[in-house]
């Protein structure tokens, strides 16, 4: 592992960046505060700047600047209702229940007001018992509000600075998804790779550049200054991201048969070479992201015209030592990889010149594309969207119903004092951090909050009993929030360690000598809110991911299948519409990641609501073979080339029927016999077969010509290549259709339960 750019990726992160303007808006104002004796008094200040700064999400700057602005209208509200109203128990309950549904259902417009609604949750929790408000409930809720508002002014004077860059940081992490990606599909070629285990990680990790990739979108494309091309930077950012989204595409490509090519080529080095040069292109891609990140022009590390020229020499000096007329296919699918090597390298040079773009030469750079048709959908912020989610069909409103009950019982528990608990507030605050619409998320987090809060609260113990310089501790509770802030999204259990650090060194501030009863408190908390919400997301109205697997199943074939339509009629049409079949490819790597997504927390769920998991597992990998060799097939229609040799019509109608067949079958429809006929074809491309056998004979009866120029290829390399892909995806998804023609008569043959 390169630690170096490791810790270069993390410190040049958004996150970083955003976890200290969250720490320095948060502890600046607390420096003030203390300096004038008056923090203790005036500690719901830096509390209502923390909890506005945290729900600022990603994303266009109206979007966010909207968003903090109506997290203050409602933490302002919720706090003022709680402190009116925290003597007389009835109403509390009723404010729970109303709060906990309104502030969980709003989570159908979006991630950005999901997180307005659980932080306003956690305001009603801090202000409920009145703890924090004392005996002048208006002046704190001033100071309160000032705290929120002044968070509102730091995000808009930063951004005002600096407007392009968290979109700068998001398309360095999406280069930098891509690199660990390449990484992941370099060790296919390392000596006995682990085939189920890379694939699952492909899986995994295509899930990641999935979502990624979304909230990008909607930064860059709804960012006013970057689609109107007003600036160098903003072309230059928009181009960087486009090209990461052909990138990905490109690293889709190198799809083949792994365990071939290690039989094939198990006693040569050559798969070796191509490991480690695949690692290169990782270490650039990387560079390329970490530049991006940090806001700095990157430069080549290595030299890949160099590193390039050498793998292409061991593969020519393999090819004129071994090839045969027995092993010539195999060595027409090494060196298809290495053309594919050849376009990533160039795309990996062309990006850097992009980035390396002078004011004169950017202002000609231009996407040419209706931006607006790549922008992830979103419900729009009308009443009737909500209205319509209040429905046990929806599973929103029963992940509201779910918080509200935990809440609810939460609080009821708190009531009785049964084992000493200091303040209701801890156990309301953790069930709203731990309870998440999907089981596996809940039961996930749980354990990391558990596990997190123990492990921080005994080294925040330890910290505090051996060291009582407030200079030391100050800068321990500031790494500590920067930590925390930096590894929320990512790092779970990490984040709430440094929490708990930070969280008992601000108790300690406030009130020194203290630190045994907030041990106590943290970790009693803490387990009881844990099994409240473990309970309540098991037994009320849960919504398991099997429930969601048909229609899952459904939009991934449907957009395999318009996929696959969109690239072979670019071999079949003279002009196809570059920006249609982009936003097809988007589409069909958004629905796979969805599935792939779905499959993955349904593992995490109990057996008995493991339904059908073979079968989806096969559709998960059956679906992402068929995406990744229709990205391989694409490649070959960029160069404008002819391939007449190729019925691509007849392959089309076949491939078409297949797939339209697994469509049917999930539908619950019954396959007519036009489609089983058409699957039937057999394509007119006998004449492959013949070429194929005239190149055999030639190396039988003649000396193999020393050719080396690693930037053509044969045609008929071509020709084969382009011919086994489509048997490739027409094979996968005959196996596709049988996993579902097989999942339909089990469940046909299985009787209704009574």
């Amino acid at each position: 592992m390169n630690y170096s750019a490791e810790l270069k990726k993390f410190v040049t992160s958004q996150y970083v960046y955003s976890a200290i303007r969250i720490t320095l808006a948060t502890v600046l104002p607390c420096l003030v505060l203390a300096h004038f004796g008056i923090l203790k008094e005036y500690f719901l200040f830096p509390l209502g700047t923390s909890f506005v700064a945290l729900t600022d999400q990603p994303g266009p700057f109206i979007r966010r600047r909207n968003a903090l602005t109506f997290a203050i209208f409602c933490f302002v509200l919720v706090a003022l209702i709680a402190s009116l109203v925290m003597n007389f128990k009835i109403l509390v309950l009723l404010e729970i229940i109303v709060f906990g549904m309104f502030f969980s259902l709003i989570g159908v417009y979006g991630q950005r007001l999901a997180a307005v609604g659980s932080l306003s949750l956690v305001v009603l929790a801090i202000f409920i018992d009145g703890h924090l408000t004392g005996s002048n409930i208006f002046k704190s809720l001033l100071i309160f509000t000032s705290g929120c508002i002044w968070f509102l002014l730091v995000f808009l004077i930063v951004t005002t600075i600096q407007p392009y860059k968290l979109a700068s940081q998001m398309i360095g992490e999406n280069y930098l998804q891509l690199a660990e990606f390449l990484k992941i599909k370099a060790n296919y070629y390392q000596k006995n790779p682990d085939f189920d285990k890379l694939t699952s990680q492909v899986i995994a990790k295509q899930i990641g550049i999935k979502n990624l990739q979304e909230e990008t979108r909607e930064t860059v494309f709804k960012t006013r200054t970057i689609v109107n091309e007003s600036t160098t930077t903003s072309r230059l950012l928009m181009l960087m991201f486009l090209n990461s989204m052909d990138l990905h595409e490109k690293l889709m490509t190198s799809e083949s048969d792994y365990q071939k090519l290690q039989q094939s080529f198990e006693d040569s080095m050559i798969l070796v070479n191509i490991h480690d040069y695949l690692n290169l292109l990782s270490e650039e891609i990387t560079n390329i992201g970490i530049a991006l990140q940090s806001g700095t022009r990157a430069k080549p590390m290595f030299n890949l015209e160099l590193e390039l020229k050498n793998l292409n020499y061991n593969y020519f000096e393999l090819r004129n030592k071994q090839l045969s007329s027995d092993n010539l296919e195999n060595f027409m699918i090494l060196r298809q990889i290495l053309m594919r090597i050849n376009e990533i390298t160039k795309e990996i040079n062309e990006i850097y010149k992009v980035f390396s773009q002078d004011v004169k030469l950017a202002k000609s750079l231009s996407t040419g594309l209706d931006l607006k048709k790549f922008m992830p959908n979103e419900e729009k912020l009308n009443f009737k969207v909500l209205r319509n989610n209040i429905s046990l069909s929806s599973s929103h409103f029963r992940h509201a119903i779910r918080i509200t009950t935990a809440l609810f019982i939460g609080y009821l528990f708190s009531l009785f004092q049964l084992l000493g608990i200091g303040h209701t507030y801890w156990i309301l605050i953790t069930i709203t951090a731990i309870l998440k619409p999907a089981y596996s998320i809940t039961k996930q987090r749980n354990l990391l909050r558990l596990y997190g809060t123990i492990a921080g609260a005994l080294i925040a113990y330890g910290i505090l009993h051996f060291i009582h310089i407030n200079g030391i501790l100050f800068t321990i509770l500031l790494l500590s929030m920067i930590l925390c802030f930096s590894l929320l999204k990512g790092k779970y259990f990490w984040a709430v360690l440094f929490m708990t650090i930070y969280v008992f060194l601000s108790f300690n501030f406030l009130s020194p000598g203290n630190v045994n009863v907030i041990f106590r408190d943290r970790i009693v908390d803490t387990i009881i809110a844990g099994i409240i919400a473990f309970l309540v997301s098991y037994i009320v109205l849960p919504v398991w991911e099997h429930t969601q697997n048909l229609d899952l199943m459904k939009k991934s074939a449907e957009c395999n299948l318009v996929y696959f339509q969109s690239v072979i009629a670019k071999f079949m049409k003279e002009n196809t519409d570059i920006e249609d079949y982009k936003v097809k490819r988007k589409n069909a790597i958004i629905a796979l990641a969805n599935l792939s997504d779905n499959f993955q927390r349904m593992i995490s769920e109990p057996k008995n609501q493991q339904k059908k998991l073979e079968v989806v597992h096969q559709f998960v990998a059956t679906s992402h073979l068929i995406t990744a060799y229709t990205a391989s097939f694409s490649q070959y229609s960029q160069d404008n080339k002819k391939f007449p040799e190729i019925d691509f019509e007849g392959w089309d109608r076949k491939i078409e029927a297949e797939m339209m067949q697994v469509s049917k079958l999930l539908e619950g429809e019954k396959i007519n016999e036009t489609l089983k006929m058409e699957s039937r074809l057999e394509p007119e491309d006998s004449s492959i077969e013949d070429l194929l056998l005239k190149r055999k004979t030639e190396i039988e009866e003649n000396e193999i010509v020393d050719r080396r120029d690693p930037d053509k290829i044969s045609h008929l390399t071509e020709l084969k290549n382009i011919h086994d892909i489509l048997e490739l995806i027409y094979d996968v998804a005959k196996e596709q259709r049988k996993v579902i023609e097989k999942y339909r008569n089990e469940s046909e043959a299985t009787p209704p339960q009574s």
